[in-house]
Order: structure tokens, then C-alpha cells, then sequence
């Protein structure tokens, strides 16, 4: 049972193909990068707040990458749990769906985020996965409970 009634349920809608995958993730690249860099301007005047006015000095890594972080949890959580599909997954017509029985939370979206890094840095392996799985399912699908569908195109 899916959690909204326009979720395309896992066995009605097909897997979408892996070069359509990996356009819809290009796509929001493109639109994740200025939030990650709007971010660090915020962090970056922040800390020259903080040190009275000094010139900005780098930030520290760890922060940095814990910034980076919060931000692509936080865009693709917004887009996944508010309609299923960032706006790179609605160019290429690709939906976010729970399992049966699930649904799309905080932190199952996180935890697919989280997956999602874990499989690229296996040198990609937990994206091509889905070559060879079944259903079609990345590494952190498996992980998260979730799946991609290939959304029908609409009828005009």
C-alpha cells in the first residue's frame, strides 16, 4: 500500500532505465551545486562575524563536508517526501516510491542519501546494481525501502 493515492504502485510502473537514472541525477546537480555554494557564503560570513570582521578564512573540512552533507539531504528529503520526485526526476520521469507498507520519512530519505554515497563510492557498483537486480533497485533502494518507477507520460 503505498502512502498517497497518485504513488504508482512498484508492479504497475517499470523501472526506469539506468542512462534515464543517471540524467535526473545530473539534472539536479546542476540545481543542488547553487544551494551547497549558497550555503558555504552563509557559513563563510557567519564566521567572519564571529572573528570580529577578519578576512574569511577557509572553513574547516569538517564542517565543509558536514555542510555539504546537510544540504543534499536536505533538497532531495524536500522533493522526495513533498511529491516523490525532484525537479531532474520529473524531467526524465522518474518517481520515488516506498515498499508496500513503508513510507517516505526524514529519515528514510537520509538514509538513502547516505546510501546513495556509499554506492558511488564503491566505484559506482551500488548504482550499477541495478543492471542486474530484479526489480531494477540501486544498492541504497535496497537499503532505504525504496524503488524508482518510470513515471507513464501524461495523455494529452
Amino acid at each position: 500500500m503505498s502512502e498517497r493515492p497518485d504513488t504508482p504502485d512498484n508492479d504497475e510502473c517499470p523501472s526506469p532505465a539506468l542512462p534515464r537514472r543517471l540524467m535526473a541525477l545530473v539534472y539536479d546537480t546542476f540545481l543542488v551545486l547553487p544551494v551547497i555554494m549558497l550555503a558555504f557564503v552563509i557559513a563563510m560570513a557567519v564566521a567572519a562575524l564571529v572573528d570580529g570582521g577578519e578576512p574569511v578564512q577557509p572553513l574547516n573540512p569538517w564542517l565543509a563536508q558536514g555542510l555539504i552533507l546537510l544540504c543534499l539531504i536536505g533538497f532531495f528529503s524536500a522533493f522526495w517526501i513533498k511529491s516523490g520526485q525532484t525537479l531532474g526526476m520529473q524531467a526524465w520521469r522518474v518517481k520515488l516510491v516506498p515498499m508496500p507498507g513503508k513510507r517516505l520519512t526524514v529519515p528514510r530519505c537520509a538514509l538513502r542519501c547516505l546510501g546513495a554515497l556509499l554506492s558511488a563510492a564503491c566505484l559506482g557498483v551500488g548504482y550499477l546494481w541495478c543492471l542486474v537486480d530484479r526489480r531494477g533497485r540501486y544498492w541504497h533502494d535496497h537499503l532505504s525501502g525504496t524503488a524508482l518507477v518510470l513515471v507513464p507520460k501524461r495523455k494529452k
